[in-house]
């Protein structure tokens, strides 16, 4: 069932429990203040038969009988029965008793009893006259109020459908107009496709549940598009960069074959091949890495990591590939007080990966091979900070270092696939910390990263 279906039932029903409700208290109240008034009316006459009957020694029974046969304004089915002391009937209007004597008797301790006989309005009540208490019964049939009820109840019922036509078509309506917005969300959702991802969603007056919708819809595409952009890019990038190792690799084994070479020969062909391999195999990895950690695949599990040994064994790694690079490490004060608050809550693997890129990039821009590795910490923050005395960077160009594949003018002679320092980046971030540079060209830059010890 459609929402706009559901909604107008839940709303007929609702009001028409409301009315149903409202029309019984209405139809209850109009015939209890019938039966009182009813009931007034025979107690008024049975006290005036009574009167009659009892106190005037000039009227009789037959001569009363006579005077309410010629009355034009006896109730209809009108009876009234006087009953002695010793429950003889002492007058009746039509020579009948109303009720059996358990009745009088009741009505005696009671002193006054309302009730209905078959289509009669009954009522009794005890009337004490010259030291006696003599039983009054009066009966009738309440012809018009019954009739006035019964145009009542048919108004009621007739008004109660009427109502609900009524109430059913303005609530299909006002259904339709509130729940337009989420058609206009969903028409314009079905028209997104991965070729037009660029498009969002309006909805509403920007206020609303509905517009709420519509923001979470575009902030969800939003991540779609972030990811179809990074698969898209990794696509591009990684068959550019392939390209270049697979073609040199293919042209190293082409001219090994053309003709027979010796031992050394072929030793040197297969070292540069292998060479390049390795490079190819470290962008594969850099690639990879760089996916998961923007996409957030899959959530990082963080424990505790002691940061100086994180370094020293991502620097040991460094320089047993490149012998000829050197990493120093220093501490900005005292080393008591440092080595031992520079744990923090991370990922060790990721925080590893971001270190030997930045000591890598320190040695390879640098004519000394050296970086200058610092540390420092406080309550918060740990702080590493990396030197170099390399090429520099321009200030154009520090803009544009986290975007993958960059590469500055005064680097391109140097080999690299411009994938480490976007990869570092994105996993400081993933750490709630910060990462600042400082470059002069051919005076060399500073990369300053700080890392919160709890989130």
């Amino acid at each position: 069932m459609k929402i706009r279906t559901r909604l107008s039932f839940t709303f007929v029903g609702v009001v028409a429990a409301i009315l149903l409700l409202f029309s019984m208290v209405v139809y209850a109240t109009a015939e209890y203040f019938r039966q009182r008034d009813f009931y007034l009316r025979l107690s008024d006459k049975a006290k005036n038969t009574a009167r009659l009957l009892l106190e005037e020694d000039e009227i009789n029974a037959r001569l009363f009988k006579i005077i309410e046969r010629n009355n034009l304004t006896a109730l209809p089915e009108e009876q009234i029965n006087v009953y002695d002391q010793q429950n003889r009937m002492v007058y009746a209007t039509r020579d009948s008793s109303i009720v059996k004597s358990d009745v009088l008797a009741s009505i005696r301790k009671k002193k006054e009893v309302f009730f209905r006989q078959k289509n009669a309005e009954v009522i009794g009540f005890v009337y004490p006259y010259n030291k006696k208490e003599y039983v009054l019964i009066a009966s009738a049939y309440d012809q018009y109020g019954i009739e006035e009820i019964g145009h009542l109840g048919t108004i009621m019922v007739v008004g109660l459908v009427c109502s609900l036509a009524l109430v059913g078509a303005v609530g299909w309506a006002y259904a339709g107009r509130s729940l337009q917005p989420i058609s206009d969300v969903v028409r314009q959702v079905d028209q997104i496709t991965a070729s037009n991802l660029n498009q969002r969603v309006t909805a509403g007056n920007d206020q609303d549940e509905i517009a709420q919708l519509a923001h979470t819809f575009n902030l969800m595409l939003d991540r779609v598009q972030e990811g179809f952009e990074v698969q898209r890019n990794f696509v591009a990038n990684a068959s550019h960069e392939l390209r270049t190792p697979l073609t040199i690799i293919t042209g190293q084994i082409e001219v090994t074959l053309l003709k027979r070479r010796t031992v050394e020969e072929h030793e040197a062909k297969w070292k540069a091949a292998l060479e390049v391999i390795q490079r190819m195999n470290k962008l594969t990895n850099n690639l990879l890495n760089l996916t998961l950690v923007s996409l957030e695949a899959t959530p990082l599990k963080f424990s505790e990591v002691a940061i100086d040994e994180v370094i020293y064994q991502a620097a040991q790694m460094l320089m047993n590939r490149q012998p000829d690079y050197a990493v120093v490490f220093s501490f900005d004060g005292e080393i008591e007080k440092i080595q031992p608050s520079l744990t923090i809550e991370g990922n060790k693997s990721l925080l590893y990966s971001a270190f030997f890129n930045l000591m890598e990039n320190g040695c390879k821009f640098s004519e000394k091979k050296r970086v200058d590795v610092v540390l420092d910490a406080n309550a918060q923050w740990v702080t590493i900070a990396f030197k170099d005395e390399g090429v520099g960077i321009a200030e154009e160009d520090i803009k544009n270092i986290y975007e993958p594949f960059f590469r500055a003018q005064n680097v391109k002679r140097i080999h690299g696939h411009g994938v480490g320092l976007p990869l570092t980046y994105r996993i400081i971030q993933l750490h709630r910390g910060q990462i600042q540079v400082a470059s002069q060209l051919d005076e060399g830059t500073t990369f300053v990263v700080r890392l919160p010890k709890k989130f």
